[in-house]
């Protein structure tokens, strides 16, 4: 194979797995991450479906591998993941989030302020330049990370490179946490993937989680994509409107390219682009994975939820990859979903002027 551009990784050679086509390179990764998936899950750690894929895809990365998620399976597995959540969503969310939205809004805040102020340490450090320190520090969606940073003139290989590490991180913490914590979803073993499907209320489930999708891309609103089929799906659940209807089977390939999409961006080139940053990337991470903790023991104590739902709402990692891990274990799915929605939006409002403020004075 002769040496080509990459213009997903920016590799100006074949190298590695590279060199393989591309449909033998999903075979392979698909194998690998059969398994990496069969181990985690016996030993009873949730989330296996996205740990499994996404170590996976890392380590394909890091062998040369040139294959990419395309963008409209990641559209899908967001489509799939906001009606999922929203078909969790009680009136008693609503309920607690009113009596409670001071709290919820000191706490949001909370991390926006740490997450930018790590931002603010690694642009004086000359790492890496203001911009591009905020949005890869910024506690949000990584993917809409992402998108305002290219937006905004930011280095989106040092954005991708932040934003997903500390999804590894948090992503890796919450899953052993849950499983030490007893918090384990129902194994996979015992799942019926193969239960009658109402396919009508498939068919609804689907077309309002992709056609509200596709309108909050056509409207440009930030994780529109994820957030706009959330929203109509959780009100049209709540008022009788809709039964959401999601087989097993497809939310685990949901998960599995969830995964696959992060792993996957951890290619050679970006890890040597961002070298320098990865000590103060990793020490950040530290930080915010600490005061999340923090924050989470405030609610344990004043809203009396569970230790493992008080970390995953306050926790800084990505959104789509922490409803996965809630969804597989035994928490308050709504509850945390809530916190992690009203962090994004907040991000998203006032991410650019914080940007350029942060960039002014460093």
């Amino acid at each position: 194979m002769k040496p080509q551009d990459n213009p997903a990784t920016g590799e100006k050679t074949a190298n590695g797995l590279g060199l393989l086509p591309p449909w033998l390179q999903w075979i392979a990764l698909a194998s690998l991450s059969l398994a990496v998936v069969v181990p985690l899950e016996l030993a009873g750690l949730p989330a296996a479906l996205l740990m499994g894929p996404m170590l996976s895809g890392i380590v394909m990365a890091l062998a040369g591998a040139t294959i990419r998620l395309a963008r409209p399976f990641f559209f899908l597995v967001q489509a799939v993941l906001a009606m999922m959540i929203a078909g969790t969503v009680s009136p008693t969310l609503l309920s607690t989030f009113v009596s409670n939205w001071p709290l919820f809004l000191v706490i949001v805040l909370s991390v926006i302020g740490v997450s930018s102020a790590c931002g603010w340490a690694i642009t004086r450090m000359g790492v890496v330049p203001g911009t591009t320190a905020i949005w890869g520090s910024s506690a949000g969606a990584a993917s809409t990370m992402l998108v305002m940073a290219e937006a905004y003139g930011a280095d989106t290989r040092l954005v991708a490179f932040m934003q997903y590490l500390r999804v590894i991180f948090v992503a890796s913490l919450a899953t052993l946490v849950a499983h030490y914590g007893g918090h384990g979803g129902e194994p996979l073993h015992t799942v019926e993937w193969l239960a009658p499907v109402d396919w009508g209320r498939l068919a609804a489930t689907l077309g309002i989680g992709i056609g509200f999708g596709l309108l909050g891309r056509t409207l440009r609103i930030p994780a529109g994509a994820f957030l706009l089929p959330f929203i109509v799906g959780s009100s049209m659940s709540l008022g009788g409107i809709l039964t959401v209807e999601l087989p097993q089977w497809l939310l685990a390939a949901s998960f599995a390219l969830l995964g696959w999409n992060i792993g996957l961006g951890f290619t050679r080139s970006i890890l040597l682009h961002a070298r320098r940053a990865l000590l103060p990337t990793l020490v950040s991470i530290i930080v915010l994975i600490a005061f999340s903790g923090v924050l989470a023991a405030l609610l344990i104590v004043v809203l009396g939820v569970d230790p493992l739902t008080a970390y995953l709402a306050t926790s800084p990692g990505g959104l789509d990859s922490i409803a996965v891990i809630a969804a597989s274990s035994n928490v308050d799915l709504p509850f945390i979903m809530a916190l992690q929605t009203l962090r994004l939006v907040i991000v998203t409002l006032i991410g650019p002027a914080l940007a350029r403020f942060v960039a002014n004075r460093s």
